[in-house]
């Protein structure tokens, strides 16, 4: 009878085995997602075949087999958990190492990047204050109309929030106004750096104009709570891709002891870090100034935030990649 029962279980569990059996044999590497989506399962049902067949006491080839077959692919499970876990920690160490290197390239062109600086704010600061004083200035840069809408739209502020739908639409909306941006403002170093320096200052004169007419107007604290949170990301990034504009406009300058397109290309494989992490940070800014920015959080919170965030950017400009960098 014992005989019969052991026959026709393993003629019902059979085919389980067989399939246990094919996932252990090909290398980890060389296992199909199929088997590897069901390889746990079908462990599980082999554990629970064995335990069956150990508590009704079937021949002792049969529990053999099925004791080899649950320590091969307990074995099997084990090696595919550390080869995820190797994989996590490499691509970890992928995303530190280029987040890194993006500080590191920051640092490494730290003149372009400090004379790109005082090119924007320079100008920034001085848009602001003198429009401040004088508001008529800002017709210089902007239509009247479009000053009376912008002048409205600050002095309603931002506490009721806006729709979903529209903070999506604006998203992308700054997400393309500000790559063009940072990119222009890179791409136009290629006439010796002047393009890229005519693009900065000017960025500095009209946006610094824009703070002091608004503030003119009575609405200064709505606009620094509105940009306080984004434009750590935006306005750096915008340095940023002004600086490597500035650095490769200087290597047509000043080639050095290299032919001109041998200095411009070796700098601009360099500068290419900047640009990219430029975008990245516009991406940021983009998203921050969507959903954040105008939504209906007390403003003390926005302004704590936008505070956090600039130290959070100044930080990871001073310390990231020190390690990588020695």
């Amino acid at each position: 009878m014992r005989e019969v029962t052991e026959r026709s279980f393993v003629e019902r569990r059979q085919t389980d085995w067989l399939s246990l059996e094919e996932c252990l044999g090909p290398s980890v590497m060389q296992l199909l997602p199929k088997q590897i989506a069901t390889l746990a399962q079908l462990y599980r049902n082999a554990c629970a075949d064995l335990a069956r067949a150990e508590a009704a006491q079937y021949s002792a080839p049969l529990l053999t087999y099925l004791q080899e077959l649950v320590g091969r692919a307990h074995a099997r499970i084990y090696d595919l958990h550390a080869r995820e876990k190797r994989q996590r920690t490499v691509r970890f160490q992928d995303v530190r190492a280029t987040l890194a290197s993006f500080a590191v390239a920051v640092r490494t062109h730290h003149v372009a990047v400090w004379i790109a600086t005082f090119m924007f704010f320079g100008p920034f600061i001085f848009a602001a204050l003198y429009t401040w004083k004088h508001p008529a200035f800002a017709s210089n840069f902007m239509q009247p109309d479009d000053l009376r809408n912008l002048a409205d739209a600050y002095a309603e502020g931002f506490e009721g929030g806006r729709a979903f739908g529209t903070d999506a639409q604006m998203t992308g909306f700054y997400v393309n106004n500000n790559v063009g941006i940072a990119l222009r403002c890179f791409a136009l170093g290629v006439f010796g750096g002047f393009g890229s320096a005519v693009y900065l200052l000017y960025n500095g004169l009209s946006t610094g104009t824009v703070f002091g007419f608004i503030t003119a107007n009575g609405s200064g604290a709505n606009i620094l709570t509105f940009t306080i949170g984004h434009s750590a990301f935006e306005l750096g990034a915008i340095v940023i891709a002004g600086a490597a504009g500035l650095a490769l406009g200087w290597s047509f300058v000043s080639p050095g002891e290299l032919t001109r397109s041998e200095s411009v290309r070796r700098t601009g494989m360099s500068v290419l870090t900047l640009v990219f992490g430029a975008a990245i940070m516009l991406l940021f800014a983009a998203l921050i100034e969507g959903f954040w920015s105008s939504s209906g959080i007390p403003s003390e919170v926005k302004r704590a935030v936008g505070i956090g965030n600039l130290v959070l950017v100044l930080s990871y400009f001073i310390f990231a990649g020190r390690k990588r960098e020695a």
